[in-house]
């Protein structure tokens, strides 16, 4: 078939131009160069593309049929010679991103949509899962960058960069009673005896113990599921606080209240990446944004503050 890249953007100019001439102008051409690359790409088709009965070629309706796929053909292929151009200047074809439980994906969506509309062609992939097993991930490459909640010591392998803050309360069912919470519960210490809930790999060992209270404690990988044996009363949980206002709005969860202290931890979230495998450009252009909205934005944290959790077990 005679519809090569060259020939669609022939015969589009054509088209959009309106006759031989203007087309030629618009491609650096001389006229006949133009006329007669329609000519063989019509003899190669077998029909014409054009009506050459009036002072200027109209086109056919076989012609008018083929603009529509033509344009989107044209398109691909410009859009597909800059990825070509940016893979050249080190834009990596797949953009990989850990993402740990419960950390909120808004701000990383915003910044992967921008990221998305700059670079079209790029891939990205966004996997979920427990911190520690982001972590590993991170360390055996499987992902480019981790989104996670800050660690209590840091890891000089890892490079990192807050972009966000989340705020971590401890919560309990609404309608029933909490195995092993005291009817009298006036400190955080008091929970030391009730089961909690804790969101964790369930194939690596417990290594972060800030939101671990409890002598006994079951884990789940997922903070939703955590969310529901909470509103069944098989324990309490820390969990971030945007991921169960709604529930304590609909009466399913309750903040618990504290005499010693207000209930709330803040826990910085960054962006973190290998100190051995610099960024390149896609993965630059994240941390580049997600770091420049959490510098400009305001912060508030309104009615909590960090409340320190006794050491777990």
């Amino acid at each position: 078939m005679g519809l090569s890249s060259d020939n669609i953007d022939l015969f589009l100019a054509v088209v959009d131009h309106g006759s031989f001439s203007a087309a030629a102008r618009a491609l650096n051409r001389v006229p006949s160069a133009v006329s007669m690359g329609i000519a063989n790409i019509e003899a190669e088709l077998g029909y014409p593309l054009f009506d050459r009965s009036r002072r200027e070629p109209v086109p056919t309706a076989r012609a008018q049929a083929l603009v529509p796929h033509a344009r989107l053909v044209a398109s691909r292929l410009r859009l597909l010679q800059a990825h070509a151009v940016e893979l050249s200047d080190d834009l990596e074809s797949t953009l990989t991103v850990g993402v740990s439980a419960g950390v909120d994906h808004r701000p990383l969506l915003d910044a992967v949509a921008e990221i998305a509309a700059r670079h079209p062609l790029l891939s990205v992939e966004i996997a979920d899962a427990p911190q520690d097993d982001v972590r590993e991930q991170l360390h055996s490459g499987t992902v480019d960058l981790a989104l996670m909640f800050a660690r209590t010591r840091n890891d000089r392998e890892e490079v990192f960069l807050n972009v966000a803050e989340e705020t971590f309360v401890a919560v309990a069912s609404a309608s029933v009673e909490t195995f092993g919470i005291p009817a009298d519960l006036r400190r955080l210490e008091d929970l030391a005896g009730a089961r909690q809930i804790v969101v964790s790999s369930l194939e690596r060992q417990l290594t972060e113990r800030r939101l671990v209270v409890s002598d006994a404690y079951w884990r789940a990988n997922s903070v939703e599921t955590a969310l529901g044996l909470v509103e069944r009363g098989v324990g309490w949980a820390n969990l971030p606080l945007p991921v169960v206002r709604a529930r304590a709005a609909a009466g399913a969860v309750r903040v618990m209240e504290f005499e010693n202290l207000r209930n709330g931890l803040a826990m910085p979230v960054q962006l973190v990446w290998l100190r051995g495998s610099p960024l390149r450009k896609a993965a630059g252009e994240l941390v580049d944004r997600m770091g420049r909205d959490w510098r400009v934005r305001d912060r508030p944290r309104q009615g909590v503050r960090p409340h320190q959790a006794p050491p777990g077990p």
